[in-house]
Formats: structure tokens, sequence, C-alpha cells
């Protein structure tokens, strides 16, 4: 079926779209979002509380409230399969579902929940419980583990059947970290120093060598953990992975442990009205740099200033205690448990290029211009041999977030082709000369992941409706904005790209994760948005269905819409409230963008003909 598209009708949904994202902004002029409330995150971190409140005085009542009304809201929110997902939106999962089930038989919960705890039980022995758990992450013990730990913290399972975590391994300089391939990923050291621990405080290795080398490594493991726990005392800031750590020092006896009471301190000042936790404190950072680039040169000078210095600050000055990451990256949020990663960075980078100040013939500011170089060579040295990016660090491991990802490689594409663009070439020739090349070496890196239909797999994001939770579109939109800024845009890889995305379109227009997904607003509005920066007009019949299934979304208000795509640390889902508004507006300002300038070359046409009347041959 044919469609058409109305420039005023696209005009007008980009106009208040971009309205309402403008509208979101904090009273510091950038954006912050909101993360969705999570049952894994509000499960943890009651089982931690639970674990501090039992080596309290009896009369010591204070973290009841924030327990009870934890365990209300798990309640509340449980699916009518009897399990619970990562979001109020999302499928069960036995991982949720198990951490769930056992808080309330941790806080003897259990007779006031008969139904929800014989529902929750009778799921996990449905889906097959710890060998479910077990079999969901495979060789990666980085959550497997810690749901163990909680389960068995709970009396549920018994010590021996957790794997021990190497956590004398910490006690290594961080330089040995990828040598000796911990089994845990980068970002997840406190978790096997913690977890590590109370295993090993309840089930004391067969081995007296081993069981020796451990001993001897307690103290200086947690004086490892003190070092690289925030000031505010989230790690990660996220309540999982301070949970499970709180919890499992707590669970051990020493909840006077500085680490633990910073963590406790980190989720009573986290935890929402209704008594829920979410994921992560926020996005701030990611969120506002995608907000610029989704803007893309349209705010205004005064709009810009404060966002461009707040940004400036965000960026790391120096060595990062956490991954030992070297100074000029950028982490997700601007709080003390932020990460530098190569996803952000990249992202930070693109948003600075976009909040240069508008007078013409203006140099880049030199902070500016000092800090762009900083981030450029941070992302230059974390380039791994294949040519891809990882996420944290460089050759780390062999686990997912510490491998290449094609997402987050195409990201950093853009970084620096869009860098490489502004950066006279006369300043740091040598550094121009390395971003050329980890660009042509990345796109080698490309071709060499996609997969036979065209798609391209990312690391960071998901689709519950697809198979093993993959998020095809999604991948594809991003690597593809990539190949869209340079020579690759007509490359053998970038057709099959395009033929990929065109081929899984819906019915009703829009896009899901793949075929057959229920469309949504996140992945309609990245499809659109590539096709249309790789050169695709507005009126060609795919890109077409798609702005008119955007912008009645837009029309009707339910483009603010979320949907559980991300991917947090070991696939734990969340949705963000900006997501699909962010992409909303990024994608109906490009094809205004190209519709206004396909009018005003029509204009130009019609008037050159006006002042040139066109001569038949004859006349000639």
């Amino acid at each position: 079926m044919s469609e058409t598209i109305s420039c005023q009708r696209i005009q007008a949904a980009y106009q208040r779209s971009r309205a309402e994202l403008l509208s979101l902004r904090n009273s510091t002029g950038h954006w912050t979002g909101e993360l969705s409330t999570s049952a894994l995150s509000t499960a943890t971190a009651i089982m931690a509380l639970e674990m501090i409140r039992r080596k309290r005085p009896p009369a010591d009542l204070s973290l009841n409230t924030y327990i009870d009304n934890g365990i209300r809201w798990l309640a509340e929110h449980q699916n009518s399969d009897g399990g619970w997902g990562d979001t109020v939106k999302s499928f069960s999962n036995i991982s949720t579902t198990m951490l769930c089930h056992a808080v309330f038989h941790a806080t003897k919960s259990t007779e006031q929940y008969v139904s929800h705890v014989v529902n929750a039980r009778q799921y996990i022995d449905r889906v097959g419980g710890v060998e479910a758990v077990v079999a969901r992450y495979g060789k990666d013990k980085t959550f497997s583990v810690p749901i163990l730990t909680h389960c068995a913290l709970a009396g549920l399972v018994k010590w021996k059947t957790i794997p021990a975590l190497p956590f004398e391994l910490a006690c290594l300089p961080a330089r040995f970290y990828k040598t000796v391939r911990l089994p845990v990923v980068s970002y997840a050291l406190p978790a096997l120093i913690a977890i590590g621990q109370v295993r090993h405080h309840f089930c004391k290795p067969r081995n007296p060598i081993t069981r020796l080398i451990r001993k001897l490594a307690v103290k200086r493991s947690l004086k490892k953990l003190i070092s690289i726990q925030p000031s505010n005392g989230g790690f990660l800031e996220a309540a999982p992975l301070t949970s499970f750590v709180t919890m499992s020092l707590a669970g051990m006896g020493l909840t006077d442990h500085p680490v633990v009471q910073k963590g406790l301190q980190f989720l009573l000042d986290s935890v929402r009205p209704d008594g829920s936790w979410p994921i992560d404190t926020n996005l701030a950072t990611w969120t506002t740099t995608l907000s610029v680039n989704a803007l893309e040169g349209t705010l205004a000078e005064f709009e810009k200033t404060p966002i461009r210095e707040w940004l400036l600050q965000q960026q790391y000055k120096e060595l990062h205690p956490y991954t030992s990451a070297e100074p000029g990256g950028w982490a997700w949020t601007d709080l003390p448990g932020g990460v530098p990663d190569a996803d952000d960075t990249p992202g930070a980078i693109l948003a600075l290029l976009n909040l240069q100040p508008d007078e013409p013939d203006t140099q880049q500011p030199a902070d500016l211009q000092v800090a762009l170089r900083n981030g450029v060579k941070w992302l230059l040295d974390l380039q791994n041999s294949n040519g891809g990016w990882p996420t944290f660090c460089r050759g780390w491991g062999a686990l997912p977030f510490d491998q290449s990802a094609a997402d987050i490689s195409a990201h950093v594409i853009r970084a620096l082709q869009a860098w490489l663009q502004t950066e006279p070439e006369s300043a740091e020739a040598e550094l121009r000369l390395r971003a050329e090349r980890a660009v042509r070496k990345c796109f080698k890196y490309l071709a060499t992941v996609q997969r036979p239909d065209g798609s391209w797999l990312p690391l960071w994001f998901g689709n519950q409706h697809v198979e093993n939770d993959e998020n095809p579109v999604y991948g594809t939109a991003r690597v593809l904005a990539a190949y869209a800024q340079g020579e690759q845009c007509g490359s053998i890889q970038a057709e099959q790209g395009i033929l990929f995305l065109k081929s899984v379109q819906n019915l009703d227009g829009g896009w899901g994760g793949a075929t057959s997904a229920p469309s949504s607003v996140e992945e309609t509005a990245l499809a659109v948005d590539t096709l249309l920066a790789l050169g695709l007009e507005p009126a060609d019949p795919v890109v077409a269905q798609g702005l008119n299934w955007l912008s009645g979304r837009v029309e009707n208000g339910t483009y603010t819409e979320t949907t559980p795509i991300g991917f947090y640390f070991a696939k734990l889902w969340y949705f963000e409230q900006l997501y699909p508004i962010i992409f909303t507006v990024s994608a109906l300002h490009r094809a205004e963008t190209v519709l206004k300038k396909s009018a005003d070359d029509n204009l130009r046409l019609s008037l050159e003909e006006e002042d040139y009347p066109i001569m038949s041959v004859k006349e000639k």
C-alpha cells in the first residue's frame, strides 16, 4: 500500500515532541531522566536490609518500614504466572523470581503472603530452579553466583552448591586482572570480593593451601573493597550490586564495616516513595548527550552553555579507582558511582561538538578542544586488537561486557569521524592518523560480526519478544548510523543492513526488535532515523509508513510510552522515561530537515527556471 507523507504533519509532530523533551530538563539545564523501578533491585535491597536488621537489637525498628514497604510492593507487582520480571512491563524470569521469592522467606513474611509465596514456588519449580539460573548465564558467574548467594542467605540454597569465587585475586595489582582471567566481568570486582568472602565464610574449601590463601586474603581484599567504593556508597550507582555486596558482608557478621554502612546509606537514600528501588540512580550523562545529539544544533547559545560546561565537568581527570581507567572518558551518570566507558564517551564527544558556540569563524574554546582530544585519546587506547571496542576495559576477559561490541564500536566510529571533521589538520597530526586508522580497522571488525541476514546485535539492549532476548533492529540501526557518515554509506554491509531493516518492518508501519515483535516508539524511531541518515527519502514507502506511524503516536499522545528494551548489567531489563521521546525527536528532526531541504531545492530550481527558461533543442 502506498503512503503519502505530509510535511506539515511531520513538522507539527516534531515541534510537539521537541517541546516535551525540552520541558523535561532539570533546573540546571540538562537532563536526568527516570529509570524504571525494578523488582530485582527491590528484592536485593530488602535482603541487604534484612541481613543488617538481624544483627541489630530487637528494639531497633529503624529498618522495618523500608522492608515492609518493599515486600508489599513486590506482592502487588507479582505477575499472573507467579513470577516477577525485572520491570513492571517485563515477562517473568527465573532470576528475579528466585530473588523475590527468597526475601519473603528471609523476612518471615510467608504467612502474611501465602498465595504469593506458593505461586512463586510453583513458577520456580516449573521453570527449573537453580539449574535454570546457572543455564541462563552460562560461564559468566557475574550474576548467577550472587543470585544463589542471595537465596543461600535466605536458607533456600545450600552453600556447597554455590561456586566459590577467587576473591584473593582482587589482591593482585589491577594490571594483572586481565591476565588471570577473572570469572566475573570487569565491573563486578566488588561482587567478586564480597560474595567470594561470604561463601568462604560459610563453606571453606577442602584444599588446605587454598583455605590458607583465602584466609590471608580476607583483610587485604576488604581494604581493596573500601578503596573502590564510591563516596556515596553505591557501586556503579546500582542498587543490585550495592545490595549484593552489603548483604554478603552483613551476612557474615560485618554489619559495622564501613562498606556495609555506606552501602546501607546508599540504599536508604535511593528507595522510592512507593517502597521500591530502581536499577540505578540515573543515566544523566547518557540521557543528556542523547538529547543534545537528537536536537542536533537547534539549541540556542544560552541553552548550550550550561550543558556544555556541565558535560566538561563530567569528564574524568584522574585515574579511576574502580577499573584503573585512564583520564579522558565519560560515564553514564554524574554521580560518584559512575565508571567511564566506550558508549558514553563517544556520546559526550558528539554532544560537545553539537554544543559548540554558534558564532561563525569562532575557534573551539581551548577547554573544549582539550577535552575532545583527551576523549579521543581515551577511546583510541581502549580499542581491542580485533578493531572493535569493549565497554570498560581493553582485553580484560572473554566475557561479553569485556569483549568488542558492534553497537558500541559503531558509536565510537561516529564520534571519531565527527571529531576528524572539526579538528584542524595541522593540529595533533599523529592523533588524527591514529583515529583514521582506528576507524578503518573498526569497519573491518563490523563487517566480520554482521549476521547473514544483514543485522548486527547490540550488547546493552534487547527485546523480550524476540528469541534469546535479542534486538537486531536496535543493533542494526545503531551500527548503520556509523555507515551513514562516511565512505561506507554505499558498502555491501550498509546495503544488507538496510535490506534487513526493511524486511522486519511490521504491517502497521512500525518496528519492534525483529519480525513479529510488537512495534515500539523507540525501535520505530531508531529505524526511521537511520534509514533517513543513509539517504532514503521520506517519500520512500518504508520510511513514509514509519513516519506516519510515529507521527500518529505523537498526535494521540502515546509516543511517551516506554518499552523495556534496555539491558543493564547481566541482562537486567529496564526502561527509561526519556528514550521514546529522545528517539522520536531525533527521527522527526531528521525528517523535517530532509523535507525542508527538498522544498528549498525545489523552490531554487523553480526560480532558476524562471530566470533562465528551458529552451527546446530546436530553439537552441
